[in-house]
């Protein structure tokens, strides 16, 4: 399936519409019983990344999301989206304590970037991003990552080393934004469009890079015009992918995440004369 720009243009849109569902919406519908744990154990919290336990479908579950505010002072409590290293060293304490107690993980994955500020260096961002991806890739439990809207780069993958990743119809996800990268090629970050365009980062361009294993439907006019039926699709999505890999060894887990991502990125060079 090809993808064009308008394609890529109505995605970026819509993930920016002020009534886009968030990981709050979506764990609120999908999750009624969601316990909310905070702080990372060490210097804090962060309310950019909202963790906790929940039952799914009569079994436990670790339920952990980036959130997008909607208001000005919801933007300020999440950091306009932009996560803390307090944020994933959170997620990180979580997820080891599923891996402790056997929950499958859920990632509701929407975030702009990590916090580029310089008290987030100090606070170590760099190797709270890195240790998620480590520890991650070797955790004894299914994983399960949802793109529900905004993807930026190290910021979103410290959420991303799954045994699957499913992404919004609309969902995008980039290693940079349309017009940083504009920027950086042309000097003109009004070429935007084009840079999306060649960035590959809708979801169904994903799909067929082997980066996303599956696409989830939303309504036609996005997820904010019926976000209950969106959370139905999503919740349909989960009960395949958990029955999948819920009885697996973990040593099946492991090998089979770390097959999924050295494969990303392979291609075939063939000669003129094939």
């Amino acid at each position: 399936m090809e993808v064009n720009m308008s394609t890529v243009e109505k995605s970026l849109k819509l993930i920016r519409h002020k009534e886009r569902p968030n990981a709050l919406d979506y764990m609120t519908l999908i999750f009624p019983d969601f316990i909310e744990l905070c702080g990372d154990r060490l210097s804090g919290d962060d309310a950019s990344i909202v963790g906790g336990i929940a039952s799914f479908h009569n079994a436990p579950v670790t339920v952990i999301g980036q959130v997008k505010g909607r208001t000005l002072e919801e933007n300020i409590k999440y950091n306009f989206s932009m996560n803390k290293p307090e944020g994933y060293r959170k997620a990180l304490r979580l997820m080891r304590q599923a891996e402790k107690f056997y929950r499958p993980i859920i990632c509701f994955v929407d975030t702009v970037g990590a916090f580029p500020g310089v008290e987030a260096e100090e606070h170590g961002q760099h190797i709270a991003i890195a240790n998620n991806l480590m520890f991650m890739m070797n955790l004894r439990v299914p994983i399960i990552s949802v793109l529900i809207g905004d993807g930026g780069s190290g910021g979103a993958l410290a959420l991303c080393a799954a045994n699957e990743i499913a992404a919004l119809e609309n969902a995008v996800l980039s290693v940079i934004s349309p017009k940083a990268a504009a920027n950086i090629l042309w000097k003109d970050s009004s070429r935007d469009l084009e840079a999306a365009e060649m960035l590959k980062m809708t979801a169904v361009e994903l799909k067929d890079m082997g980066i996303v294993d599956e696409v989830i439907p939303e309504t036609n006019q996005g997820a904010h015009d019926n976000p209950s039926i969106v959370a139905e699709n999503i919740r349909q999505y989960l009960i395949k992918a958990i029955n999948k890999y819920k009885y697996m060894a973990g040593k099946k887990l492991v090998d089979l995440r770390n097959d999924k991502f050295r494969k990303i990125g392979e291609y075939t060079v063939r000669s003129e004369n094939e």
